[in-house]
């Protein structure tokens, strides 16, 4: 084999090692739980969330929180999909609640949560987690029931 052989070679050993290491960064990547992808014919938005999957986290929610910054969240999970609903009691900022089911899908959504309004805002049956975010942010960019969530929690991918 020439010289022109052995580069060609080198090259094709290094394309294939690049794309296992963005093969891999991508699956650790979808593995992360502080991430949270909503998608739908609009585009898609990535958000930073905290995750609230014990009934102690779920229960304080985002109470007492003073701001939160664009494009975050805290992102609620529950064991089984069931029937939930919340209250903004004690809740400083407006919110917007998407509801999805267990395929991630979005069963209902609730924008602008009033703050410190305790009326129930019920998500609906069959509900397996639930991602607030800013109030209004929902409809800035187009979220709309039927919309999908991708996050770790829908996926059996990371399960360790």
């Amino acid at each position: 084999m020439g010289q022109r052989g052995w580069v060609r070679w080198i090259l094709v050993i290094a394309l294939a090692a690049s794309a296992f290491a963005v093969a891999t960064f991508s699956a650790a990547d979808d593995c992360d739980e502080t991430r949270a992808t909503v998608s739908g014919e609009w585009g898609r938005a990535h958000f930073t969330v905290v995750l609230a999957d014990d009934p102690t986290e779920r229960a304080r929610g985002l109470m007492f929180v003073e701001s939160l910054p664009m494009l975050e969240g805290m992102l609620f999970v529950y064991p089984e999909p069931q029937a939930v609903t919340f209250w903004m009691k004690n809740t400083l900022i407006p919110l917007d609640m998407l509801f999805f089911g267990p395929d991630g899908t979005i069963l209902s959504l609730h924008e602008n949560a009033i703050p410190h309004d305790e009326t129930t805002i019920s998500g609906g049956e069959g509900v397996k987690a639930v991602l607030e975010i800013n109030g209004g942010m929902a409809r800035r960019l187009g979220i709309t029931v039927g919309d999908r969530l991708h996050h770790p929690v829908f996926t059996s991918v990371c399960a360790g």
